[in-house]
């Protein structure tokens, strides 16, 4: 098992990542004592939920099982798990389990933050894309229909806990969009790893092959656990954390527009990677060619890398003008000012944004 710290004072905890975790009590040690439910989805519960109760020697009664997909994770369905852990009457001193993907890990993990002004849980991702990104760093929340995410709050997860075997039931799609969020940070911070990652680390990735998934995953989430041990909140105008976003304004406008749940998640951040690369070397700040390897990257992913049918640069501007980095009416993007070296930035040319819209939009 690996072990990595998240060092944030009174919230620190830990992420452990490895094979069998699931069912290893071990690993739920910090829980002891303490009454635990949990909530997961239908197609996650059917695949790993008899081997947690097992382990924690709890019930069905003790879980809650939602619907699966992006297009649960809404108001409606956090009154539905509020009102569940209201009608199980916990107190303060409860463990919420999440178990699931980002989806599941941000509703539960919203739903903790807010019942009785925010009781633990624990992250127990089940998806590549949980694993390398959403389960670290306490960001939770649910859409809206004007937005991604415009409805959250910041919790930090009591534990991470990984089981890497659960990447095997994953479905090739599934896979392929986790494989975006690593790909992110290659960009964004690590050119080295992007390397690796060009050189034959993607490919042994996608065919969770001997030690590369728990190699990835520690990686990514180290540079993530320093990013949000600098920035936790998004505090600072312009702060670290808000590197992480890199490929999510266009993502979010692409989940937006094709209603949530058609794209995934990291199919649209896929594309945005390679919009946010696009842009970048339009403004000069990197080379075409550099582009051209993001594209490549993303490709080999096998993420898509144009827009649905019909969107157009209008309907780009217009979801993009609700992003949450907008600041003072003006449109903040997370660019490139080089390969692994991310800036969150207002001060782009508008013609270069358009004609990278314009190049990426189908004609209608």
């Amino acid at each position: 098992m690996r072990r990595l710290p998240v060092a944030l004072g009174e919230r620190a905890y830990e992420i452990q990542i490895g094979r069998g975790l699931l069912a290893r009590p071990e690993c739920w040690d910090s829980l002891a004592g303490r009454r635990r439910v949990l909530v997961t989805d239908r197609h996650v519960a059917a695949l790993h939920l008899p081997a947690v109760l097992a382990t924690l020697g709890l019930t069905e009664d003790d879980c809650l099982v939602v619907d699966a997909g992006e297009a649960v994770k809404n108001w409606d369905s956090a009154e539905r798990v509020l009102d569940w852990m209201l009608s199980k009457r916990l107190a303060r001193d409860a463990v919420l389990i999440a178990l699931g993907g980002g989806v599941i890990g941000d509703l539960a993990g919203f739903c903790a933050a807010i019942y009785q002004r925010g009781i633990d849980f624990v992250q127990v991702p089940t998806t590549l894309l949980a694993m390398v990104d959403s389960s670290v760093g306490g960001k939770t929340g649910v859409n809206h229909p004007r937005g991604k995410n415009l409805i959250g709050a910041f919790h930090q997860p009591r534990a991470v806990i990984a089981d890497l075997d659960s990447l095997k039931t994953l479905p090739r799609r599934e896979l392929s969009a986790g494989a975006a969020e690593v790909i992110k940070y290659g960009m964004l911070g690590d050119a080295a790893f992007f390397a690796e990652l060009e050189q034959g680390g993607l490919a042994a990735l996608m065919a969770l092959d001997g030690e590369t998934p728990a190699a990835v995953v520690e990686r990514c989430c180290a540079l993530k656990a320093r990013i949000v041990g600098l920035d936790e909140r998004e505090a600072v105008a312009g702060g670290p954390r808000a590197l992480l976003n890199l490929g999510h304004t266009f993502g979010h406008a692409v989940e937006t527009f094709a209603g949530y749940g058609h794209w995934l998640h990291g199919e649209a951040v896929g594309l945005g990677l390679v919009m946010a690369a696009d842009l970048s070397a339009r403004l000069g700040w990197i080379s075409r060619a550099e582009a051209e390897r993001c594209t490549a990257l993303v490709a080999a992913a096998g993420l898509p890398l144009l827009p649905p049918e019909g969107m157009t640069p209008a309907d780009f501007r217009r979801l993009m003008a609700g992003d949450k980095k907008v600041a003072g009416g003006q449109l903040r993007l997370v660019l490139l000012r080089a390969l692994g070296e991310a800036v969150l930035t207002a001060d782009f040319d508008d013609a270069a944004l358009s004609a990278c819209l314009q190049h990426y939009c189908r004609p209608a």
